[in-house]
């Protein structure tokens, strides 16, 4: 499998992502993390292995530079920042749409809880390009009117025990115009840290995407 490190343009900011490729990958799936994550997050790399062993290409970026995470761990005021989080998603997949390596490949998100509205945003924006969207734990009312305009097959995941956001997400269930379904992990909170749990959300996603993107 060839990994690497990249360096991602977006506006005037430069952002760094894993890009991983297993051989005869046909589809790569940009992870958008959530509020105060990384791609250094133990949950989103587990997952991205998993997608892996499924023949998917993964691309796992931070969205905010190094600056801004400092500062968003004092405020909390740019992880819930959707429109800047698109944007640099957009960005994030114009970059990819033009590497040699990934110029065929069809593309995916998975989102994450505040990260996973902004993937809805930009898949909206790009809905020639964009072909499934898995979301974790996700906010997808914090993508406001954009639910309306996702064209990707998008599949939400929730842990049972998560009530708040479970609700949030049987919300936006019924906005979506889209072929859309919403899976529940028994007994699963926000974080989906209950055994098992995390490898129903890797296994559902690695489903997901297989079905609508293809495999390796």
């Amino acid at each position: 499998m060839d990994e690497r490190v990249a360096q991602i343009p977006a506006g005037s900011e430069t952002l760094e992502g894993n890009l991983s490729i297993p051989d005869r990958a046909r589809a790569v799936i940009l992870f958008a993390h959530g509020s105060g994550s990384s791609r250094h997050s133990p949950r989103n790399r587990f997952v991205a292995r998993v997608l892996n062993d499924a023949g998917l290409a993964t691309l796992v970026t931070d969205l905010l530079t190094a600056d801004e995470e400092e500062v968003d761990e004092v405020t909390r005021h740019l992880r819930f920042d959707i429109t800047l989080l698109a944007q640099r998603l957009v960005a994030i997949t114009d970059w990819l749409a033009v590497q040699p390596e990934a110029q065929e490949m069809r593309i995916g998100y998975f989102g994450a809880s505040t990260g996973a509205a902004a993937a809805l945003v930009a898949a909206a924006e790009r809905p020639a390009v964009v072909g499934a969207i898995v979301s974790r734990g996700g906010r997808p009312d914090l993508a406001g009117p954009a639910l309306l305009r996702v064209r990707a097959p998008t599949l939400l995941i929730v842990g049972g025990s998560d009530f708040p956001v479970l609700e949030l997400n049987r919300q936006a269930l019924r906005e979506l115009r889209v072929e859309a379904e919403l899976s529940i992990v028994p007994g699963a909170t926000h974080l989906f840290e209950e055994p098992g749990a995390l490898e129903e959300v890797a296994r559902l996603s690695a489903q997901w995407f297989t079905r609508h993107l293809g495999g390796g």
